[in-house]
């Protein structure tokens, strides 16, 4: 008889059933398009590949490769406490598909990239987990399989602008506001929201009486401390009656709201669009921990969710901690490399009063400080914060009789070309950048030596050294050089990165933190921190969700 297992265990649907517990009989299985042979993993109705429709369900050998694991030792769980080893495995039959797993019988310490690994399965209740463990023939290291679509791969399959007009000529930011920031406020999210929502419309010299348009990202729904009710607890409280309004999670990241408001404005729907983030992490946490919030009844995952939760992998950190450690096998990156990005943020962040974190952090204090998942340690890392930031996105012929020169937006880069599921895309960089920046130089003819001042998104360091190569700022596996002694992006460097602080000490605002500071360069209103004739800014917006990123500029 199965014991029961704490760890979160995946809802058995009619699709999912057969791999779940495939391993009653010690076999391993996937479907397998009959077409083309290809393995389809998560399961799917239909091949990606040749998008055939004759799917069966095939047993395969059971080997693999280690192409990433990370020593989580920070996060645990119910029938996992940490340290764990959160992998992905390469199938043998079909290297594009990989299983997140954990490994087992086997010390980290003895792990390498390329090892050739086995499944063996652990009966949960009625699930048998494929977990992997070293085979015991164990040849040379193997070359990690190459991604589905290679770095260099991406600007060819660029899709063209459709017309030769652009949407993005007959839109401008116009107002900008941040509510308080800081940790465990204990305020309710929508009176952040609020204060955030009054500050831009004050700020671009409009009443609340003259918004016609609301956007958010993710809107309402089941996300914790990271909304606050969407466009329905606003428009409830301030009762601004809009013409248009947009709240979901499946849209460019963050900076997706601000994209949705500019199309809204481009064909006619509203004049004036009120776009908001909120985050109240820091105190959520804190309640729950109290027992302050109801808790959710254990149960099933599903989803994606389904795919990781099971073996630990509950944090986007497991994930990209795995992408900087092949960015480190291939192109010889290093500890120190990530380190320049967090000292340049501690720095920028020393001249931001509204920075949570403004302590001088020096490269020793970066390499000595405690493990989150390796390679990331604490300051690769964001800080969960509560606060609320939102921004103001006019039509381009009412922005110019408003309180303040407007921000103009030169273009967006939006298209997706690789994989959406986290564990089966890009590996070597975060997913969902690479194309999204092509896509962006395709829209302007501007390019990377034009941008003035780069605010990109750094939930994680990787992240923001995966921007910095997708943009062109340097080239792909060349970061390792670029960021070397920090000067660079300093500042006075050729590419001044996230002036105000970023999140990784000015806190967690899921990217419209960033957008605010390029607003606040592009005016001049930087004070201490301000860039020397900012004329120019690109802002990139989340990633993993998927992402977007925006290239903004002065009408001087």
């Amino acid at each position: 008889m199965a014991q029961p297992s704490g760890r979160p265990l995946p809802l058995l649907t009619e699709e999912s059933e057969f791999f779940w517990t495939s391993g009653s009989d010690g076999r391993l299985r996937f479907q397998e398009c009959e077409s083309c042979t290809s393995l389809i993993h998560p399961p799917q109705p239909v091949c990606r590949r040749c998008r055939g429709h004759d799917i069966r369900v095939r047993e395969v050998s059971g080997y693999g490769t280690l192409v990433g694991f990370t020593v989580n030792e920070r996060f645990s769980l119910p029938g996992l406490p940490a340290p764990y080893v959160v992998a992905q495995v390469a199938i043998d039959e079909d290297p594009q598909v990989r299983l997140t797993t954990n490994i087992v019988e086997c010390e980290p310490g003895q792990l390498s990239l390329g090892m050739r690994m086995e499944v063996v399965f652990e009966q949960a209740e009625d699930v048998w987990l494929p977990l992997f463990r070293p085979a015991a023939d164990q040849p040379e290291a193997a070359e990690l399989p190459p991604d589905e679509v290679e770095p260099d791969e991406f600007p060819r399959l660029v899709r063209p602008p459709v017309r030769t007009g652009k949407f993005e000529e007959k839109a401008a930011l116009t107002g900008i506001g941040a509510s308080e920031l800081g940790r465990r406020l204990m305020r309710s999210p929508l009176s952040l929201t609020i204060e955030a929502c009054e500050r831009a419309v004050a700020d671009a010299g409009l009443t609340l009486d003259d918004i016609d348009g609301l956007s958010t990202y993710p809107g309402a729904g089941a996300f914790g401390g990271f909304a606050e009710g969407g466009v329905t607890a606003l428009e409830s409280a301030l009762g601004i009656r809009p013409t248009w309004y947009n709240g979901g999670g499946e849209t460019f990241g963050p900076g997706g709201s601000l994209i949705a408001a500019m199309l809204a404005v481009a064909g006619g729907l509203a004049r004036h669009v009120l776009c908001f983030r909120t985050l109240w992490e820091a105190t959520h946490a804190d309640l729950s921990r109290r027992g302050k919030l109801p808790q959710a009844m254990p149960g099933r995952v599903d989803g994606t969710h389904a795919w990781r939760m099971p073996f630990g992998a509950t944090s986007a950190a497991h994930l990209l901690a795995q992408g900087a450690q092949r960015h480190f096998h291939r192109y010889g990156t290093t500890r120190e490399t990530l380190g320049w990005i967090a000292l340049n943020q501690r720095a920028n962040a020393a001249l931001n009063p509204a920075a949570i974190y403004r302590d001088p952090l020096s490269m020793d204090d970066y390499l000595s400080a405690r493990t989150i998942t390796t390679p990331f340690g604490l300051y690769d890392c964001d800080v969960p914060c509560d606060g609320a930031i939102a921004v103001i996105v006019s039509a381009v012929d009412a922005a110019r009789d408003l309180a303040k020169p407007p921000v103009l937006v030169e273009a967006v880069g939006t298209q997706i070309i690789e994989r959406l599921e986290w564990d089966q895309s890009t590996s070597t960089h975060e997913p969902q950048v690479l194309g999204q920046a092509a896509h962006l130089w395709t829209r302007t003819s501007l390019r990377p030596s034009d941008v003035d001042v780069a605010l990109l998104y750094d939930g994680f360091t990787f992240n923001c050294l995966s921007w910095i190569e997708a943009l062109g700022f340097c080239g792909i596996g060349e970061a390792g050089d670029f960021l070397d002694g920090g000067k660079n992006i300093a500042r006075d460097g050729v590419l001044p990165l996230n002036t105000h602080g970023g999140q990784l000490s000015h806190g967690r605002t899921h990217g419209m933190g960033l957008m605010h500071e390029a607003v606040v360069q592009l005016r001049g209103e930087g004070g201490a921190r301000q860039v020397a004739d900012a004329r120019v800014a690109v802002v990139s917006s989340g990633g993993l969700t998927p992402s977007g990123v925006l290239l903004l500029r002065t009408d001087t």
